[in-house]
């Protein structure tokens, strides 16, 4: 990102940065609110219930997202002694990312309500750059987060469609070596290896069929 700044594209910047900004921050609050939901009030009791971005911003992640294009935020604590389901940690570890696909939703559908209902300010070079940077952002923000790998909210999710005792297996091999598996993989990405090209691809189809309006997007 900070390429952007060097290239004087101020407006792409600041439309990625407040995208980016907001996507961790409802994230993080999807992740405390279901935690809420299911009998967990640890997030609640540390001022992650909320969607104050202040919260759940980690300082030194959001400077490596503005200084090489990835980072972090402060991951929401949970207590799974505290859970009333079985679907407690698939839900929780859902609900990051689905908060980013209604993000995407609502706002790809606003662009084209907008485009459809003839307002000029939908065709102005701000508009069209800050809606469709925060609809591809919040897809790939989900997308990636899918990755069942390392501290990425899938590796929650795949264990309940494992057989058990595979299960266990991978939750050991993902709890040893995942989280170098997710440096690898963004290692490979900066080097030119077009690793997460299909993460991409996916999220540019998503932005056409998430538009319910039928009115063409950026």
């Amino acid at each position: 990102m900070i390429v952007l700044l060097i290239d004087g594209q101020w407006l792409t910047f600041a439309a990625l940065l407040f995208t980016i900004i907001i996507s961790l921050a409802c994230h993080e609050f999807g992740h405390a609110w279901s935690a809420k939901l299911y009998g967990d009030d640890t997030a609640e009791k540390l001022g992650r219930l909320t969607l104050n971005p202040i919260a759940h911003i980690d300082p030194v992640g959001l400077v490596m997202i503005i200084l090489i294009g990835f980072g972090w935020a402060k991951p929401v604590p949970t207590n799974p002694a505290n859970f009333n389901s079985f679907w407690a940690t698939l839900v929780i570890a859902a609900a990051g990312p689905l908060a980013n696909l209604i993000l995407a939703f609502l706002a790809i559908n606003t662009f084209a309500l907008a485009a459809a209902n003839g307002f000029s300010f939908a065709f102005s070079e701000g508009f069209v750059t800050f809606f469709y940077w925060f609809t591809y952002i919040n897809l790939l923000l989900m997308l990636f987060n899918l990755i069942p790998i390392g501290p990425l909210d899938g590796h929650y999710i795949l264990p309940y469609f494992l057989p058990r005792s595979v299960s266990r297996v991978y939750r050991d091999l993902n709890q040893r070596y995942g989280s170098f598996a997710v440096l690898g993989l963004v290692i490979l990405s900066y080097a030119g290896v077009p690793i997460f090209a299909a993460l991409r691809n996916s999220a540019q189809w998503l932005m056409g069929a998430l538009n319910i309006v039928g009115v063409s997007t950026p």
